[in-house]
């Protein structure tokens, strides 16, 4: 509704009358950058939602701390930005879109500029990617305060849990309420027999799946005929399968619609799960093994099903390749980190859909424990796979990465001998052989128990667990060589041909020294090494030619070889 101008004054000087600036109020004497009125429109989104406020405000033209008007010329009609209308840029860097409105108001003792902005009712505002927050009068970056993100999530309308109007028991797939059924009796066997009694319109309210008899969006996605898909618009219920090849190019591709209970399964037949034999040492599988553990497949895309954000309008894609599968989702990760939800082992305190997700446990498709996603670890670990890898990177998308192959022998033998390793360490060990970088705590509980040597970046297997592990040959290749070793090289060389320039013995060892090292810090080694020689008159710099250098040409020495004098 418009308001006149009496209404605007009186609005502004309701306002002024606070006591002071709050979460959901900003006062500016003057105009600021347009960034930072995009930063104040999320901040106080955000803010006035925690309070239970419908809108917040900022206000330009009042000064702060005396709420006395001293008016601004500020125009935001008029102004641009980045090549666009203030208002428009403004408005396309908010996520989501809520709404602002902008009144110019002619109080009496000076013109006031009112942005007038909408409580967020469903997830955290953001501007240009960035979430904020007020404490107190302080605008700051929500992601510093977990709590207030957490209440934020709290106040969100589960989407799953609303009526699907349009959309009535004959809408769902026969074939998926049978599956529905069989899933419930596994799940519930207490039940099984009661269950066996009860007609669909009372199972489905028994599972959770209808609200008073009437079907739900989760209903619909779960059990819903193909073609009652388009009830649940904007929201979109497919799962994408792509085949690529190794240079990334599109083989293969299914969509896969309603009643997604069904096609978890036939998603899994179109993946290509090949036997691996023996890995290239010819002994590492005592037997043979498949690419995946289906279990872990499933249970990766069902969670896609049960934490994806329907709101953005996204598909589920899983996308093969010929060494691994990559499953992605919208929506943020709500935990926060793949690691906090292990090291609790607990129900997270927020669930996106906690509706879809209840109805999911009592099919028996997810643990809403908080234990699949340390199941899916355990059981890859237990395989003595790489673990899942999730990229969380993008706000807006988790993408889990599930390899079909072995990475590094050394971590594989390592886990097939060491049992007693916690998952947390076998997560490390992870890390380790996939060149991720480890904090200075992480660092220092491998190198304690002597279960990785080397330096960063390039830290490897170390020599107790290749003994224990029976690849003593294999470590030898990977440490450095003991002095000795190569010292004796260097003799029997020089015995041999005489003499030696410095490109000669790089040939020698080069190749020999850890592949721990960098090409640098293995040139830098030899060069030690040499010059340790020499002050050990073991070798010298023949006389009378470079002393240094490329040029410079080394030979044994021998007392004899001493000037008179």
């Amino acid at each position: 509704m418009e308001m006149s101008q009496a209404d605007l004054v009186a609005l502004v000087d309701r306002l002024r009358s606070e006591p002071h600036e709050t979460e959901w109020l900003e006062f500016k004497g003057k105009a600021c950058a347009p960034r930072e009125i995009g930063e104040y429109f999320s901040a106080l989104s955000n803010s006035a939602a925690l309070k239970r406020k419908l809108r917040g405000y900022l206000v330009f033209g009042v000064e702060n701390g005396t709420h006395r008007v001293v008016g601004t010329p500020f125009d935001p009609h008029r102004e641009t930005y980045s090549n666009q209308a203030l208002l428009v840029w403004l408005a396309m860097g908010l996520d989501p879109r809520v709404s602002f409105r902008v009144e110019v108001v002619e109080h009496p003792d000076g013109r006031v500029v009112l942005f007038d902005v909408e409580a967020t009712h469903d997830r955290p505002v953001r501007f240009r990617n960035v979430a904020y927050i007020r404490v107190g009068s302080s605008k700051t970056e929500l992601s510093k305060h977990p709590q207030m993100e957490r209440e934020l999530w709290s106040l969100r309308t589960d989407w799953s849990a609303l009526v699907c109007e349009r959309a009535q028991l004959q809408d769902l797939d026969p074939d998926a309420v049978i599956m529905a059924r069989k899933q419930f009796a596994t799940k519930h066997p207490a039940q099984a027999g009661e269950a066996s009694q009860w007609d669909d319109a009372t199972y489905l309210g028994k599972a959770k799946l209808t609200i008073g008899g009437a079907v739900t969006n989760a209903a619909v996605l779960l059990l819903g005929r193909p073609e009652a898909a388009a009830y649940l618009a904007p929201a979109v219920a497919r799962i994408s399968w792509l085949l690529r090849d190794e240079k990334n190019q599109e083989q293969d591709y299914e969509h896969f619609g309603t009643p997604l209970i069904l096609q978890v399964d036939r998603v899994l037949k179109r993946i290509r799960n090949l036997t691996l034999r023996a890995m290239p040492s010819g002994t590492l599988f005592p037997k043979e093994i498949s690419q995946y553990d289906p279990w872990v497949i499933r249970e990766a895309l069902h969670n896609c099903i049960a934490h994806q954000d329907y709101g953005l309008a996204g598909r589920i894609n899983v996308v093969e390749t010929p060494t691994a599968i990559r499953l992605t989702n919208v929506g943020s990760f709500i935990p926060g980190s793949v690691e906090r939800v292990i090291e609790l082992d607990a129900p997270p305190e927020y669930y996106r859909n906690r509706f879809l997700a209840e109805a999911m446990v009592n099919l028996n498709m997810i643990d809403t424990q908080g234990g699949g996603i340390k199941r899916m670890f355990r059981a890859q670990a237990g395989r003595f796979f790489p673990l899942p890898d999730y990229d969380l990177s993008q706000e807006d998308k988790v993408e889990v990465t599930i390899e079909g192959g072995i990475l590094d022998e050394r971590y594989t033998r390592l886990l097939m001998e060491r049992s007693d390793l916690d998952l947390t360490t076998v997560i490390l060990l992870d890390k380790v052989q996939k060149r991720r970088s480890l904090t200075d705590d992480e660092l220092k509980s491998l190198k304690s128990r002597r279960l990785v040597e080397g330096r960063r970046p390039n830290l490897y297997v170390s020599a107790k667990v290749a003994a224990a592990t029976d690849t003593k040959a294999d470590y030898i290749k990977r440490r450095a060589f003991d002095k000795a070793f190569y010292k004796k090289m260097v003799v029997d060389y020089l015995t041999e041909y005489g003499s030696a320039r410095r490109g000669d013995l790089d040939k020698l060892l080069m190749n020999k020294v850890s592949d721990a090292l960098t090409p640098e810090q293995k040139w830098i080694y030899v060069q030690n090494l040499l010059q340790e020689m020499r002050r050990a008159r073991t070798i010298r710099i023949r006389p009378g030619g470079p002393s240094r250098g490329p040029g410079a040409c080394w030979e044994l020495y021998s007392p004899d070889q001493e000037s008179p004098g």
